[in-house]
């Protein structure tokens, strides 16, 4: 059993779960760059409000922030009495009848500071909840056509994780993000942690985005076996789409470049295994880690 590394700025609302929680896994998001369009955050609150979430730990945002930049909010609450509001990072729980298995969710903001204790919280998160394994979502704007689905990767450090499931396995070398910050904690800490990237039209506005959100969840509930009902976003996608649609047709280059974007994805059509397949060969996975407790993957 892993031990809780004491981040202070981690503030528990509940005890230590672990053993009292059913096998959960933590799916986490960041608002910043690597949160194109705001989809990945916008995911991990379609399942907060799916399945009644209960806010069960957040970091105090006092040492990870730059308050210039991120500036906390003066509102007044349901009673008329004026609020401040700070940079949150909350923890939830998604626990009871209507998840198969425990979900812990963590979303807030990408912190400016102090980005090795960030990404102790979340290891953290990981020990108090005796959660099995992270899913890390993100956006980024790529060469990708509103025309067509919209491509999640799946990539994970961990070799036995990444050829078990058909995962990618990440190649990039150069500056980082938080997320590369936070797999690096998890991999030394052994914790087995899948990516999910979303490519989303770099040429439509940095606006909300449902039909990215709708295939992150898509991708989310084909590994982990976890129904997070994305096909309610359905009709929000298609409407998207056809506003982007009645924008791209009054610009006659941008119509002739999303047409060579469709080519290309066209051309590059992947058969992915299917949801069953993959949800079954993550359970596999981690009954094998159960039964026999790996190091960190050093390859």
């Amino acid at each position: 059993m892993r031990e809780c590394v004491g981040v202070e700025e981690l503030r528990w609302q509940v005890a230590d779960l672990r053993g009292d929680l059913e096998r959960p896994v933590v799916a986490v998001a960041y608002r910043g760059l690597f949160d194109a369009s705001a989809a990945a955050t916008a995911a991990v609150t379609w399942m907060a409000h799916r399945f009644d979430a209960s806010i069960i730990g957040d970091v105090d945002p006092e040492t990870f922030y730059d308050f210039t930049q991120e500036r906390p909010v003066v509102a007044f609450d349901e009673d008329g009495e004026r609020r401040l509001h700070w940079p949150a990072n909350e923890v939830m729980l998604a626990h009871g009848d209507e998840v198969p298995r425990d979900l812990v969710l963590m979303s807030g903001i990408e912190p400016h500071l102090r980005w090795r204790t960030f990404a102790d919280s979340l290891v953290e998160v990981v020990a108090h909840t005796g959660a099995e394994s992270v899913v890390t979502m993100g956006a980024m704007a790529g060469m990708a056509p509103h025309t067509r689905p919209l491509r999640v990767v799946a990539s994970s450090t961990n070799l036995r994780l990444a050829e078990r499931l058909g995962l990618d396995r990440p190649s990039y070398q150069g500056p980082t993000g938080l997320i590369g910050v936070l797999h690096e904690a998890l991999d030394r800490a052994g914790i087995p942690v899948i990516s999910l990237r979303v490519s989303v039209p770099h040429y439509v506005p940095d606006a909300p985005n449902p039909k990215a959100t709708r295939a992150l969840l898509r991708r989310f509930e084909q590994v982990t076996g976890i129904e997070t009902g994305y096909a309610d976003l359905d009709e929000p996608a298609a409407e998207w789409q056809r506003h982007v649609e009645a924008a791209v047709k009054g610009d006659t280059e941008i119509a002739e470049y999303v047409r060579q974007l469709e080519v290309d994805a066209d051309e590059s059509d992947e058969m992915l295994p299917s949801g069953d397949d993959l949800a079954a060969e993550f359970e596999a996975f981690l009954r094998e880690q159960d039964q026999s407790p790996g190091e960190p993957d050093q390859s």
